[in-house]
């Protein structure tokens, strides 16, 4: 895990030390990272055991806010404490204040007052994971994209190969997406086949609201051999979102590392 070191040199605020968190989640039980006030979120599960254990309300920014049902191995958030803490200290605590909740903090840094977990960030990987056969997921159901056909997974590279580079992606941008400009550089789409599933890893500095998930669903149709891959170069020209393929659901996505211009100091567990 990248994150702040030489170019944030440490520096205390007085009385708000700030801490770098790595944090692990099942996205199932929650409706995204954001805190809501109606539903469980995994910023408001996070917010609450720190609340527990240090006896303040504290809240935490994230590096993103990822959507209801979709996993994280890697996010990243920080948070302003009234004390200081030893990293592993902290880490131990948080993880003990935070059972049940299937959240987990893998690692903590002290880091400069001047980090931010969302604005400091230089690089975002996701996963995706496809399981193309008719059999249940009796251990995997929730943490794959099912998919009861086969896959071509060299048409599926073909088709992923058009979207990389710097492109307005409003056909693969949620109507709800408040990114102030569709335009944004895909530095990589990678489709493996990991044994018998299908892995997709995507890297970017930042994506559009579902613009994974929509990568995704639209390159399962080129797999199936629904769509010629070179239809997805077409889509991406006709800059309209009904030109995109079906939005591919969230539990096959992963949020799995946020990179920052130099490694911090992490205490992992």
């Amino acid at each position: 895990m990248e994150g702040l070191g030489k170019a944030y040199p440490l520096r205390y605020r007085a009385a708000m030390p700030r801490y770098a968190l790595t944090i692990e989640y099942d996205g199932a039980p929650f409706a995204g990272w954001q805190r809501q006030a109606d539903q469980p979120s995994v910023q408001g599960a996070v917010e609450a055991a720190l609340t527990r254990l240090t006896g303040d309300e504290v809240l935490i920014q994230g590096a993103g806010r990822t959507d209801a049902g979709v996993h994280a191995r890697g996010q990243v958030a920080h948070v302003d404490l009234a004390k200081d803490w030893r990293p592993f200290r902290l880490m131990e605590a948080l993880n003990a204040h935070l059972r049940p909740a299937p959240v987990a903090i893998l690692a903590v840094a002290a880091v400069a007052e001047d980090f931010h977990a969302r604005f400091s960030a230089v690089r975002r990987s996701y996963l995706y994971r496809l399981t193309p056969r008719r059999a249940p997921l009796a251990l995997e159901a929730g943490r794959s994209w099912q998919i009861r056909h086969a896959l071509d997974v060299s048409a599926m590279q073909e088709g992923a190969a058009y979207l990389i580079g710097k492109h307005d992606f409003t056909t693969f941008r949620s109507s709800i997406c408040q990114a102030q400009s569709p335009v944004k550089t895909l530095d990589a789409l990678e489709i493996t086949q990991v044994g018998a599933e299908i892995h997709c890893h995507v890297r970017a500095r930042s994506f559009l609201h579902n613009q994974v998930r929509s990568f995704i669903g639209t390159l399962e149709r080129v797999g199936a051999g629904a769509w010629p891959a070179a239809r997805v170069a077409e889509a991406l020209a006709a800059q309209d979102r009904s030109a995109c393929g079906p939005v591919a659901p969230a539990q096959g996505l992963y949020l799995m590392e946020v990179g920052y211009p130099h490694e911090p100091d992490w205490v992992q567990a």
